[in-house]
């Protein structure tokens, strides 16, 4: 899947499009949640600045394709505060039609389907893959083994097949993290088959710090081989919503151990990164696509849902101290809100980008161009 493109022109194509497809399903969310609601909805890009071309519906909302790709919006009516616009404008309101009027609720819904259409996004695409081709399982065979790890020390080896730790025994590569991290810095036996030959190791799981602050066992080996195992469309529907869910909690797990434990913050990435694993992951198959897609929606659904004012969360926090105040939050209180959560991204935008320019290689590039 675009394999027959250079490198970068193949990471912008398959950027631009996964990109398109999750500012797509976003927007769609809240411009439907918007429509139930009874709020019109003026204008639906996918992109900024321009429009490279645009129609307008039966009802007035206009839709485009605008010539920079970096995400999209929706644009309601009288989404404005009444105070922030002059009277002209008011004036062509359509009365009972425009966002401001409506209730907590109703704002609430609209802003929060975003988000949500994206965790549904990736429900249907992880239901759609494990019904066509089954549930993903990494084997319990070990595709790498760490240098120093409590793994190598133990004398295990790439390509071991651990068939039981303990007096547990094992089918799957899960099975394996879950008892690791359960032991750390006590003795476990594995018993595992190498070359048809059976034979037991003696490891010592390495203590580390979790995100959770809790001592978890680390082997220091990755899993090998994936298989696919069929599965009912029922089973493939549960897995879907599993799937999505255990993402959501690895992607929260993670952000809590940036903020607590200050780890992690080099693996931060950004837009760059994005393009050059949308163009890596283009190349191995239209299902490892699909996979990818429906993780960046995850990611997508639940950045837009933290409290961070210019974000939905922000907003559906704004409307969380309406509904408890009986009032909305002063105009200074909400300005100096969206003034620092703007700085925040700003922030947050440019460490990610000089991650990703670390990552690639430009830093080092650049210090053997003058050196």
């Amino acid at each position: 899947m675009l394999d027959f493109l250079p490198v970068f022109p193949r990471s912008v194509v398959a950027f631009v499009v996964v990109l398109g497809v999750l500012v797509f399903v976003h927007e769609l969310g809240h411009y439907l949640a918007a429509r139930w609601r009874g709020v019109h909805v003026e204008a639906f890009s996918i992109g900024f600045g321009r429009a490279l071309f645009s129609w307008t519906d039966r009802l007035g909302t206009v839709w485009m394709i605008a010539w920079v790709p970096l995400g999209g919006y929706v644009k309601l009516h009288g989404q404005e505060r009444p105070e922030d616009v002059p009277d002209e404008v008011r004036a062509r309101w359509r009365q009972g039609h425009t966002f401001h009027e409506k209730s907590v609720l109703s704002r609430a819904i609209v802003v929060a389907a975003g988000p949500i259409a994206n965790f549904a996004l990736a429900i249907v695409l992880f239901f759609a893959l494990f019904a066509a081709i089954g549930r993903p399982v990494t084997l319990a065979e070990i595709g790498e083994v760490l240098p120093g790890s409590a793994a190598a020390q133990a004398g295990l080896l790439a390509g071991d097949r651990v068939v039981g730790i303990d007096s547990t025994t094992i089918q799957r590569f899960e099975e394996i993290q879950r008892i690791v991290q359960a032991n750390p810095g006590r003795q476990i036996v594995l018993h595992v088959v190498r070359a048809d030959s059976p034979r037991d190791l003696v490891a010592v799981p390495e203590s580390v710090v979790s995100a959770g602050g809790k001592p978890t066992g680390r082997l220091g080996v990755r899993g090998g081989r994936t298989a696919f195992e069929p599965v009912s469309v029922g089973e493939a529907m549960i897995g879907g919503v599993t799937q999505t869910w255990d993402i959501t909690v690895q992607t929260l797990e993670g952000v809590w151990a940036m903020i607590v434990h200050s780890k992690g913050g080099d693996d931060l990435g950004g837009p760059l990164r994005i393009a050059e694993m949308s163009g890596q992951v283009a190349t191995l198959g239209f299902s490892s696509m699909v996979s990818f897609v429906a993780l960046l929606s995850v990611n997508l659904g639940l950045i837009n849902l933290f409290p961070i004012p210019v974000l939905d969360g922000g907003h559906l926090m704004f409307f969380l101290a309406e509904a408890l105040r009986g009032r909305p939050l002063s105009n200074r209180a909400q300005d100096y809100g969206y003034r620092a959560g703007f700085a925040l991204l700003v922030g947050l935008f440019v460490f990610a980008t000089w991650n990703d320019l670390s990552h690639i290689g430009v830093f080092r590039w650049f210090a053997t161009l003058i050196g």
